[in-house]
């Protein structure tokens, strides 16, 4: 099905509603570079500055799990279960390193934790920049690395790649320069498209508010972390979500190569 462009961004500007097909059009066609960035940075905007329905995002979360692979570890091997596929998100923030100390403890006890990660947006520092700091470090998995990953080890940490969310990956990208990061929408679809992707069935959101996160005021902060909730029960994943304060750094070090060394400090 084919749309006309200008005609959706027209749409979406005067603060209507796309549908699962019109969103469609739109995220195929910027996969696939039939339709340019300048477009689709004009639909960001719209969406911005109009907001998105929860129908509206869980299409978008949808259609950006779709643009790849995504995995049920159940049906992959015998060996893994829904009850112990677990995940963590941090919405960001300065220092916040918490993902590399979260996964090994849950493995500890006996979950299995599949993450795949984001690089900054705005000013906080993102978990894939982090571990590039690591020389030699590979991001990009086969699926069958990632089911000897947790099988063997019971985690891993990987980036998006052309077989795994691919236009969240272009998306994310394009917010960074287009100012339409703090988006409730477009933040709810880009984390839980990759946990949903990932094969995660049960999620702990760690949701920031304070001078050193993307929300600064908490109202904000718990209008994201109802539409998480709402998308990932639409999703079928198990969901809790804690707002917390970033008003302050986390720990006693910032920037990528730090942060990894005060983790193996901890």
């Amino acid at each position: 099905m084919s749309f006309n462009v200008p005609s959706l961004i027209l749409k979406k500007r005067t603060s209507n509603e796309l549908n699962h097909q019109e969103l469609k059009f739109l995220i195929d066609g910027f996969s696939d570079a039939s339709i340019p960035d300048y477009q689709i940075s004009a639909w960001l905007m719209a969406s911005f500055l109009r907001g998105m329905n929860q129908s509206e995002c869980h299409s978008l979360t949808q259609l950006m799990k779709d643009s790849g692979k995504s995995f049920d570890w159940k049906k992959i091997s015998s060996e893994l279960s829904d009850s112990a596929i677990c995940d963590k998100h941090s919405t960001g923030g300065v220092g916040d390193k918490t993902s590399f100390i979260v996964a090994p403890l849950a493995v500890s006890m006996g979950m299995k934790v599949p993450m795949m990660s984001g690089r900054g947006l705005g000013h906080t520092g993102g978990t894939l920049d982090k571990l590039e700091s690591i020389a030699g470090l590979n991001l990009l998995l086969s699926p069958k690395e990632m089911l000897n990953c947790l099988i063997e080890t019971g985690c891993f940490i990987i980036s998006q790649s052309k077989d795994l969310c691919p236009a969240d990956a272009k998306l994310y990208g394009l917010r960074d320069v287009t100012a339409t990061v703090d988006s409730v929408p477009l933040i709810a679809a880009s984390i839980l498209s990759k946990k949903w992707a990932a094969g995660v069935k049960n999620l702990v959101l760690d949701v920031k508010s304070g001078l050193g996160s993307v929300f600064e005021n908490i109202e904000d902060a718990r209008t994201l972390a109802k539409s998480l909730l709402e998308i990932a029960a639409m999703a079928d994943i198990k969901t809790s979500a804690l707002i917390t304060d970033m008003n302050e750094p986390l720990g006693v070090m910032t920037g990528n190569a730090l942060e990894i060394k005060e983790c193996l400090w901890i």
